[in-house]
């Protein structure tokens, strides 16, 4: 096992100097562009490393280990069964919102080399819910892990609203998105937390928040007596919060029996990388600067939540010591992005066995 991952580090190092020659979006399509076109061909082996078991159950669902990967490397789920064979436990693709939008003008993706970070501000492009469902449902993951008799990588899906729709009526969207996605999810994200969304961010206010969770869980319900089973719901939220803020989070999420929470989306902040270049560009910052405000409001959950309530952590993961300090902080499961562009797919077998050994 500690072959292959070395292997997939030695490949991923080859390639890394080309694509960060690149452009960094133009880097980001051709890299997706290839894992959509080498899934489930000979070439997927590449990439494809054997999934470390460490299964864990949360909100109703068995994780088969601890480390996914975070929405918004792919956002209109094309690569599914690509990131399946790099062993994830769990793949979260989107931000969707209900119709296609082309984001923020470009370039909107800026590397901060030296800080092992990103800056984003991409503003949700995407094609659609409908094109969306299309792959998801068209990825054969699913297919294969029941043929082999092993358990399943989990599925995420992320849900957003249209920058067109005004703030007010933000709501529809997101019960549109859940209405749309349910039916293919094991869990559904709802995202009110990137930076990148004229107003999204004042969703996490107090009354916003519990008029938006009100509604969803409403809509959650009636969803899963038509479906028959019921679909986990976790909230996405911002790093670039207070104390005082995060246990208001915290007590509409308890108070709206939401099945769990994701921390965190992007920075906003720019203390820890000030006078790099690009450092002052728009956007969310991720990676290595993000690391300890995600912890920090992670840590501050797990106490305002108690023990039991499912956290995903995210932010700032780079290596499996990054990954044990999530767990540390109260994460129960964690999500890599900014550390697979920097670290290459070895980083989360790399991460699955120190989570699987710390326990």
């Amino acid at each position: 096992m500690p072959l292959l991952s070395s292997g997939l580090s030695g490949l991923y190092g080859l390639a890394r100097p080309l694509l960060f020659s690149m452009d960094a979006e133009a880097a980001h399509e051709l890299t997706l562009d290839q894992l959509a076109r080498t899934q489930n061909t000979p070439l997927a082996c590449f990439y494809t490393s054997a999934r470390v078991h460490d299964p864990v159950t949360l909100a109703g669902l068995h994780f088969p280990n601890r480390v996914g990967l975070a929405a918004g490397l792919d956002k209109n789920a094309r690569c599914i069964d690509a990131f399946a064979a790099m062993g994830f436990g769990f793949v979260e693709v989107g931000t969707v919102t209900p119709k296609a939008q082309p984001g923020n003008p470009k370039p909107r993706i800026f590397r901060l080399p030296s800080a092992e970070a990103l800056i984003n501000r991409l503003g949700f492009n995407n094609e659609g819910l409908d094109a969306f469902l299309a792959n998801v449902q068209g990825a054969r993951f699913r297919q294969q892990a029941a043929a082999r008799q092993q358990a399943p990588m989990l599925l995420g899906l992320n849900i957003g609203k249209n920058a067109s729709t005004p703030i007010e009526r933000a709501v529809d969207d997101y019960v549109l998105g859940l209405r749309g996605v349910y039916a293919h999810a094991d869990y559904v994200a709802v995202n009110i937390s990137s930076p990148n969304t004229a107003n999204l961010r004042s969703l996490q206010s107090d009354e916003a928040l519990d008029a938006l969770l009100s509604a969803l869980k409403q809509e959650q319900t009636q969803l899963a007596q038509t479906h028959g089973r019921q679909v986990p719901m976790f909230l996405k939220i911002a790093p670039d919060l207070d104390e005082t803020q995060v246990a208001l989070i915290a007590a509409t999420l308890l108070r709206q029996g939401m099945d769990g929470v994701i921390a965190t989306n992007t920075t906003l902040s720019r203390e820890a990388v000030a006078g790099l270049p690009h450092a002052q560009e728009a956007g969310g910052l991720s990676g290595a600067p993000a690391r300890e405000a995600s912890n920090r409001v992670i840590a501050q959950l797990r106490a305002a939540l108690g023990p039991q309530f499912p956290i995903i952590g995210v932010g700032g993961i780079l290596s499996a010591a990054d990954a044990q300090a999530k767990r540390q902080a109260g994460a129960d499961v964690v999500q890599i992005y900014t550390g697979l562009i920097y670290r290459g797919p070895a980083l989360v077998q790399q991460a699955a066995r120190a989570l699987a050994g710390a326990h």
